[in-house]
């Protein structure tokens, strides 16, 4: 829908309606809301100005009457801007950023702070999550069905299921708020230029989307529907390296796992909104979202063993202690097709009904319901020239550089008669078939599947008193918050159903080949291609359960209920000739915190020697209260000079896999006194942990100039005053179940674990500088020009490790900027984007899809589109087309060993995307 509204003279238009708002714009348009931008004159002589001109004047003047620090962005620039994603726009604001995925954004860091420091609503309320933990992947929710997203930077008493760096609220339409019959339907193409990298993939994707908005009954019933289907490929080249252990002649790669890796991500969304007003005083609100969101990857490549394994290096140059190239002779090269499944249902309901009588009464009721159901499949599968030590080695030469190693191998992994199907390292060793059968060196893949539930039920009753004086109204509520998330592995080794002995490997049969994958970018050439879950299917493999206690503690059951009550005082006087606004609170939180989980046993030993570790189930609970007092004040010049100051104890509950209730642990032997000893160590999580808590204080000045635009300097400070750290704790040895150990053998009295625990933080400060400059501010001659972007710099101080020097946190960079110049006039519009942020600890798939951290390099992103709106009065009114380019310059995913960047450990190319579409309203 398009915004209208009177100024004096033209306004340049922002590519992003960057605004601080408190609340959602009233009337923002959804999605790929394509009205004309031109100004006109109306009857009485002003200037009428819609689309993006009316988005960010009404964006500008939400933002000089906050009381609260908070980012907004209007669903024209989601729908408009060249980005895949939610995250992508939303990284675009101040002290904003993200990390790619699969070459997408898809969670947001918030001034330095990983995404699990945040938390995200829908229409106020908090959302289940399709990841691991709290943190809310935005691939989940279709751009064309939100029309707002404000992030809170600063908390408020009433704001429930907020977060230690921010709180994102998404917003849909509201169909009474919309005031006339919307009908807009939108579609656009993709195209990846790195090609089909693997078999079946795809280049070409689309998505659709249509939105219809409508009021009935003398505008007290309205409805509004959004629907929403994507399917679109990426394509990454990935070179991974397994490390660079020191050797004489200096550091060298230790061995090598890289792919070509194809994704194509399908997603069906669907909105509903239904409101009622059978009275002016009375509103009810019926909301429904269902999301059906498939990622289905698959991956093939080479992994080569190196120095780490029995291969020998010669040849080797070194320069200033690292060896750029070499031959290693004797390599046994396992060639991998491997799948990564995410599929994942979420569903969101929420009932509000809002009463405001004209005696200052006010009152609302809302009750939500969020559930997401998730199974991540991830399956191994190995090939090469014969099992264990049967086989021919290769002889590979190698050039290591800034890109990561390039190899050049003498074997040709394209041959179906050379690579065949089987363990080409023995991984896995020997394996238990269900039959009681002994496979020696039998695992030829792996299958590991997570089965992840989680959902929320949320209640909030509120009621509020409007007043005459400083104190301008009271707000008094009671929020109750269930949430309940487990997690069920499902892991088996795979096998060749012909494989009894250990000595069998299979050529893939015929029907299964699916020709070869070129891995010309690392060297490597041509490899066999085929699909793992169709030879699964087809019999060729068979499942070997894993039935070792290490899989079974992998499990969790997690269930919170809590408690939220909150006082909220809201101010409005002045203060000699400005005025004075904000609101003071305290939000309580009592906590009921359970977790189930799986505890490792000691049961002896297996015919084979190894420790037989079996499982017992636990549980615990604890209960606590925080405490959490807000103060937002804001005064405002005659001169259009505005500043805020919010304090607040912040918090963030602790991750969820952090709080499973489980224990496992492993053996090293040594002699002590000439008696040989057992030594246990392992890992558990921590049911009772508390939640991160800081203390807070921002600080904001705001020039505005008229309605054109606006420069903002924010400064923030956070004082952390409990932090989530692992630490090794030592426990009694008779605390864990065990058998006795075999003969001669001792058991110290002491074992090790290493476990997640609260310890004090430290500091983050930083500041935050950003602006929208029309250029016609400056001279008539640039109308239709602009700037319009933020530069955030952040210090840290944490020590995650108690005496340890203070170091990053994980998503933290020191800088982050982004910058938008645009020339939007008589309906065509032009704009370039450039997003920066410098080094970061950042999260990538490791061994079994378990998330690791590692140092990644700087990334600068540039985007760009060029676009038409048919103007008022021609046949195509109301018709938009747009071509967009994404990552233009092609930025590499590039992470590093610390202290030497020519140590690369990923290097990862997603290539360029062109889009072309277009939208019509009716």
């Amino acid at each position: 829908m398009a915004l209208r509204t009177k100024i004096s003279g033209g306004l340049g238009v922002s590519a992003i309606a960057i605004a601080i708002s408190a609340v959602a714009l009233p009337g923002a348009a959804f999605a790929q809301d394509t009205a004309a931008e031109e100004t006109a004159a109306d009857a009485d002589g002003a200037i009428v100005v819609t689309g993006f001109r009316a988005a960010l004047e009404s964006a500008v003047n939400k933002k000089k009457t906050a009381d609260q620090v908070v980012e907004s962005i209007s669903a024209e620039d989601i729908g408009k801007l060249p980005d895949a994603s939610i995250a992508e726009s939303i990284a675009r604001l101040p002290g904003l950023t993200s990390q790619r995925v699969s070459g997408r954004a898809n969670s947001i860091t918030i001034r330095g702070f990983a995404p699990d420091f945040s938390t995200t609503l829908l229409n106020g309320r908090e959302q289940t999550s399709t990841g691991d933990n709290r943190a809310v992947e935005y691939d989940q929710y279709p751009s064309e069905v939100v029309s707002q997203v404000n992030v809170y930077k600063s908390p408020m008493a009433s704001l429930v299921g907020q977060g230690l760096s921010g709180t994102v609220d998404m917003r849909t339409i509201r169909p009474l708020d919309a005031g006339k019959r919307i009908i807009s339907i939108g579609a656009r193409g993709s195209y990846a230029d790195l090609g089909k990298l693997n078999a079946g993939s795809k280049e070409f994707g689309y998505r659709v989307n249509g939105i219809y908005v409508d009021q009935f009954a003398d505008d007290t019933i309205g409805i509004a529907l959004g629907a929403s289907y994507v399917d679109e490929p990426y394509q990454i080249q990935e070179f991974n390296a397994w490390g660079y252990p020191g050797t004489g002649n200096g550091a060298v790669i230790g061995g090598s796992k890289s792919y070509n890796t194809s994704t194509t991500l399908t997603r069906f969304g669907l909105n509903g909104t239904l409101q009622w007003k059978p009275a002016d005083s009375f509103t009810t609100t019926l909301d429904a979202f269902y999301s059906d969101f498939k990622d289905d990857q698959v991956k093939r490549g080479i992994e080569l063993p190196l120095y780490w394994s029995a291969a020998t290096l010669s040849g080797a140059q070194v320069n200033n202690g690292f060896v750029t190239s070499g031959t290693f002779n004797g390599v046994k090269g396992v060639v991998r097709n491997d799948i990564f499944q995410r599929h994942a249902k979420l569903y969101s309901f929420g009932w509000n009904n809002k009463y405001e009588g004209e005696d200052g009464w006010n009152a609302l009721f809302d009750l939500s319901y969020s559930k997401t159901d998730r199974n991540e499949l991830s399956m191994e599968s190995y090939s090469g020239t014969g099992r264990n030590a049967v086989g021919a080695t290769d002889s590979i030469g190698f050039t290591s550089t800034a890109k990561g190693t390039v190899f050049k191998p003498t074997l040709n992994y394209g041959d179906y008669n050379l690579i065949l199907l089987t363990s080409p390292q023995g991984w896995g060793g020997n394996q238990i078939a269900p039959n009681g059968t002994t496979i020696t060196n039998g695992q030829d893949g792996y299958y590991n599947n997570r089965l992840i539930k989680d959902q929320i039920w949320q209640a909030r009753a509120e009621v509020r008193k409007d007043m005459e004086g400083f104190i301008s109204s009271v707000q008094l509520g009671l929020n109750y918050t269930n949430r309940s998330k487990s997690l069920t592995p499902d892991e088996a080794f795979l096998g060749l159903a012909a494989n009894t002995n250990g000595t069998t490997s299979v050529a893939v049969p015929s029907q299964y080949r699916l020709g070869t994958t070129n891995l010309s970018y690392l060297g490597l050439g041509p490899m066999i291609s085929y699909d793992p879950l169709a030879l699964l299917n087809g019999g060729i493999y068979k499942l070997v359960p894993n039935a070792y206690g290490d899989v079974v503690v992998k499990s969790y059951s997690i269930s919170e209920r809590l408690l939220t009550p909150y006082l909220q005082a809201n101010l409005k006087g002045t203060l000699g000739s400005a005025d004075l606004t904000g609101n003071i609170g305290v939000q309580a939180i009592v906590t009921e915190q359970k977790s189930v989980g799986a505890s490792a046993v000691y049961l002896g030993t297996l015919a084979n020697g190894a420790p037989n570790i079996g499982s017992a189930q636990q549980r615990d609970s604890v209960r606590y209260t925080d405490w959490l007092p807000s103060l937002n004040l804001s005064l405002r010049f005659p001169s259009d000079l505005v500043v805020r100051f919010a304090a607040a104890r912040e918090i963030i509950r602790p991750r969820m896999d952090d709080m499973k209730n489980s224990l496992s642990f492993g053996y090293t032997f040594a002699t002590v006194a000439g008696v040989p000893t057992a030594f246990i160590t392992g890992g558990s999580g921590n049911p009772a942990l508390r939640p991160w808590r800081a203390n807070a204080v921002d600080l904001t000045v705001e020039k505005y100039f008229g309605s054109k635009g606006y420069l903002a300097l924010q400064l923030f400070y956070k004082d952390l005053k409990s932090y989530v750290y692992n630490q090794d704790v030592t426990m009694p040895s008779s605390t864990l179940v065990l058998a006795p150990p075999p003969a001669g053998i001792a058991v110290s009295p002491t074992a090790i674990i290493n476990q997640p625990i609260n310890g004090k933080g430290g500091e983050l400060y930083g500041l935050e500088l950003a602006g929208t400059l029309p250029f016609d501010a400056i001279t008539p001659a640039l109308e239709g020009f602009g700037l319009t972007g933020g530069v955030s710099y952040t210090e840290t101080k944490i020590a995650p490790t108690p005496g340890a020097a203070a170091e990053d946190l994980p998503g933290y960079s020191k800088w982050v900027a982004n910058a938008t110049l645009f020339f939007e006039k008589n309906g065509f519009n032009v704009r370039g984007s450039m997003r920066y942020r410098s080094t970061f600890v950042g999260e990538v798939s490791g061994f079994a899809a378990n998330r690791v951290r590692r140092r990644a390099a700087p990334e600068t992103i540039f985007d760009a589109q060029i676009g038409y709106d048919f103007q008022e009065g021609s046949a195509l009114q109301g018709l938009s087309l747009y071509i967009q380019g994404q990552n233009l310059t092609n930025e590499p995913f590039v992470t590093t060993n610390p202290g030497d960047v020519r140590q690369v450990i990923d290097y990862q190319t997603y290539g360029r995307r062109f889009l072309a579409g277009f939208s019509y309203k009716f």
